[in-house]
């Protein structure tokens, strides 16, 4: 696939301010593991290859086990992701195809029980901004595989 236009030149403040929300994002308290399963599940989602390689890449650099991630898309049958992520990763689900959905109370509860109101609110601002990026890096069509993690953490 040939590369489109360099979003990130083409709008420079609009490129801010989808920093300015991963920056609010990563700074919410939200654990990164949580955050990066989050992006990955929802970058499985919508088909999204360069960012299921830069965030499994930095899942990988801050020490995220292979199983997990290969094991992902599969979490609801798999035994290693805690009560916390498993919350995380329905509403990941439900709020990224809410228009196939009504986000069904049970839902909401269940997710509620493991976040509290501010950590909902990041929670879902972290599947907010991965959907965007998605859509960006699928649009414009990213360059697949260039991204190298900077550090852990």
């Amino acid at each position: 696939m040939s590369k489109r236009i360099d979003y990130r030149r083409a709008a420079p403040a609009g490129l801010k301010a989808m920093l300015g929300l991963e920056t609010y994002v990563h700074g919410s308290g939200l654990e990164h593991s949580l955050i990066e399963l989050v992006k990955m599940r929802v970058s499985q989602i919508n088909g999204c290859a360069y960012c299921l390689d830069m965030h499994s890449k930095d899942a990988r650099a801050a020490g995220e086990t292979e199983q997990r991630l290969h094991v992902l898309a599969a979490w609801r049958e798999a035994p290693f992701y805690s009560a916390r992520e498993r919350a995380a990763l329905a509403w990941a689900e439900a709020v990224t195809l809410v228009s196939k959905n009504e986000l069904p109370e049970a839902l909401y509860e269940e997710v509620h029980a493991q976040f509290d109101d501010k950590s909902m609110v990041d929670l879902t601002l972290a599947i907010i901004t991965i959907n965007g990026w998605n859509r960006l890096a699928i649009g414009f069509r990213a360059d697949v595989g260039s991204y190298q993690p900077k550090s852990a953490g």
